[in-house]
């Protein structure tokens, strides 16, 4: 079997589809690409696609550490992320963390789906 060393679809739940496609549209930016039949949309991130389906997000059950994002987005300016999220109203429980090689901070989106946005140095 030979597999291409990339990603081609990240999936995430929402109950309101709708609403949470605004978010990752709006407030994040990303692209959106396509509404598939049934209403899923999907966004461009990269050379992924990011789709999200109609359901409840669930986090996976004793988890090691147990607050680690479903979905991770790489940018080169964490500290202008972080004050357009706080002016679009998104709580950022943990604010910036860091270690010796990024920093990041994580946030639910609207369905509950935890998401970071981290920067490498």
């Amino acid at each position: 079997m030979e597999l291409k060393d990339k990603i081609a679809v990240v999936s995430l739940w929402a109950p309101k589809v709708g609403e949470t496609a605004h978010f990752y549209r709006d407030v994040l930016g990303l692209r959106l690409v396509a509404h598939a039949s049934g209403g899923r949309p999907h966004f461009l991130v990269g050379n992924t696609l990011l789709v999200i389906l109609e359901g409840e997000p669930q986090r996976a059950l004793n988890s090691q550490p147990d607050r680690f994002p479903l979905l991770a987005l790489e940018t080169e300016g964490l500290d202008e992320v972080v004050i357009e999220l706080e002016a679009q109203g998104v709580t950022l429980p943990w604010g910036v963390e860091e270690d010796v090689d990024s920093r990041w901070v994580m946030f639910e989106d609207l369905a509950g789906n935890l998401i970071e946005i981290a920067e490498f140095r």
